[in-house]
């Protein structure tokens, strides 16, 4: 897998085995960046990758000018190989491992994108969303392929790519 753009475009990182992680198509992570890329100043933004499956997204974030980038991998195994990445860049991401929901509450910041991609059918989109509700100050972008409720996020755009969405969500709660 590649770095599609900024200071590290063109690095290959590692990936986990594909029946652990589904890694998000270069296509569809050029896609995110470049729609981000209109709605928030990266240099001056945090990034949070609450599955960060590869660690690919938090990696891209970092090459883009995010100015702070944190990822959380559940799977010791991915989270091992993302460890393994990361020290191979000058400018790494901040790397937590453990259950994303339980682990918000202990890093306790707020970030102005955060990234939710978790594994399809788990049934986790609307909790994740709820999760996050005190720790976004911006966009949320999720990833998903079936119906989500949005938790009264306001949609901003949804793309769709083969049978996945990514939908923006504006962190302010709608009315």
């Amino acid at each position: 897998m590649i770095i599609t753009s900024g200071i590290y475009k063109g690095r290959k990182i590692k990936t986990p085995d594909e029946k652990i992680t589904r890694p998000t198509l270069s296509k569809v992570r050029m896609a995110v960046f470049n729609t981000l890329q209109s709605m928030v100043d990266f240099n001056k933004s945090t990034f949070l990758d609450m599955y960060a499956g590869s660690g690919i997204m938090g990696l891209e974030a970092i090459s883009r000018g995010f100015k702070q980038v944190v990822c959380i991998e559940k799977n010791p195994n991915s989270a091992n190989i993302i460890k393994s990445n990361f020290s191979e860049f000058e400018c790494a991401p901040e790397l937590y491992t453990g259950d994303s929901l339980k682990i918000l509450d202990k890093i306790n910041k707020k970030f102005d994108v955060i990234y939710i991609d978790p594994p399809y059918y788990s049934g986790i989109n609307e909790e994740s969303l709820r999760a996050v509700k005190n720790y976004s100050c911006g966009i949320v972008v999720l990833e998903h392929v079936i119906d989500t409720d949005y938790c009264s996020f306001s949609v901003l755009k949804q793309k769709k790519y083969g049978d996945k969405y990514i939908t923006f969500l504006n962190s302010v709660q709608s009315k």
